[in-house]
């Protein structure tokens, strides 16, 4: 038993020397063979953008030996390609042949590298101008309130915009910037959020000022008041009179607890419009509330129509 494993050793040893020998033989002789490399671009103006992501790889050919054939192919590195002299094809597409570029080529390879042929003779890339311009920002709000609670003015969102850069062909189609979902709930306390911008897809080229922005509300319980206002009649025809049951009707109001000794029934006005009745054939008059204070929440009306009789 101990002579057959020395026998299996022995073999082993011998099987894994010739393995070697024979690789080392093989990766020592000369190949013609294809490498893919990935490509950078280099010397493009400081005042141009690359609109659209150019070819990110190419194919050369190329003769070595074994062992620098597989240290070029896993060696991640990527060629530069120049893109100073470029031929205009229109007005943001622009090209170059990569024949002209063959020496610089041979010169990023591995020594001992020979390079043979390079498989894309053309390569386009679409260049734009860089600008800048400033882009508001637009919520997306979630926020249930609790009962008897609301917000006491329109959300404040600072900064409300920012000042974006990057390709023209990008920039002139972006109106508004979102932002992330801001999702709140039983919200009974004024609140000051940190909120993350959201460019849009496809905008790596795209910079911003700043990725964050801070939405906040003022947030107080509101309640309910009422006025009896009286109400004018409009476009009332000559020599036609009107009798209505009621001389004024209830506007009922929201408003916040704060403010509700600041409203008085002057920030109201309601009007009939009499040629709405007369064109619709309707006996009654349909009143029309407004009011000159933003500090009103909502209302309402009681009655929300006048009955009348016209006096001959």
């Amino acid at each position: 038993m101990k002579n057959n494993k020395k026998i299996s050793k022995s073999f082993i040893s011998f099987l894994i020397a010739s393995v070697l020998i024979w690789l080392l033989i093989t990766l020592s002789k000369e190949y013609t063979t294809t490498l893919t490399l990935p490509v950078k671009y280099t010397n493009i103006s400081q005042d141009k953008l690359l609109q659209k992501e150019p070819t990110k790889e190419i194919d050369i050919l190329v003769k070595s030996t074994g062992f620098n054939i597989i240290r070029s192919r896993f060696g991640n590195k990527s060629l530069a390609l120049s893109a100073h002299k470029l031929i205009r094809k229109s007005s943001s597409k622009y090209y170059f042949l990569t024949k002209n570029q063959f020496i610089a080529i041979q010169k990023q390879l591995r020594s001992g590298v020979q390079l043979q042929d390079i498989a894309l003779d053309t390569i386009y890339l679409e260049i734009g101008s860089l600008i800048s311009k400033k882009v508001a920002l637009k919520p997306n709000l979630e926020i249930k309130y609790h009962i008897g609670y609301d917000i006491l003015e329109t959300v404040l969102i600072k900064p409300d915009s920012i000042l974006i850069s990057g390709p023209e062909a990008q920039i002139e189609n972006i109106k508004t910037i979102n932002l992330e979902l801001l999702k709140l709930e039983d919200v009974k306390s004024s609140f000051s959020e940190k909120v993350k911008i959201i460019l849009p897809e496809n905008s790596s080229n795209i910079k911003v000022n700043s990725s964050f922005t801070t939405v906040s509300g003022k947030v107080e319980k509101f309640t309910e008041g009422s006025f009896q206002i009286p109400f004018i009649v409009d476009n009332l025809p000559e020599g036609v009179e009107l009798t209505t049951l009621n001389k004024t009707v209830e506007v009922v109001f929201v408003v916040g607890l704060s403010n509700f000794d600041k409203i008085d029934k002057n920030f109201f006005k309601v009007v009939c419009d009499y040629n709405i009745s007369k064109e619709n054939n309707l006996s009654y008059l349909l009143p029309k509330v407004t009011s000159n204070s933003s500090l009103i929440k909502s209302f309402k009306l009681i009655p929300n129509k006048i009955d009348f009789l016209i006096q001959k």
